[in-house]
């Protein structure tokens, strides 16, 4: 049977989320809910596997990393500035 790219859920508590989504994408989601249930047998509504899906496209976007990491060392106070603040 074909693979997904998307692990099996694992076991969660409900979690509620709304956004609007074109019908293109609508389709889309509806046939990879469809897609999980015929390859993991277990039934999970779109929302369900939204925040999963979202969670394995970032962790796959290495210039996500990149820049997240960038933004995080310019978060970061450097050591010279707490040198001079001393």
């Amino acid at each position: 049977m074909t693979s997904l790219k998307l692990n099996r859920l694992p076991d969660r508590n409900a979690v509620k989320i709304s956004f609007s989504a074109s019908p293109e994408l609508k389709s889309a989601l509806d046939d990879y809910a469809e897609i999980y249930r015929l390859i993991y047998g277990q039934k999970e509504g779109v929302a369900e596997l939204i925040p999963f899906m979202l969670e394995a496209f970032i962790n796959a976007d290495p210039g996500f990393k990149r820049a997240r990491k960038e933004l995080e060392n310019s978060r970061a106070p450097s050591s010279t500035t707490q040198a001079k603040e001393s």
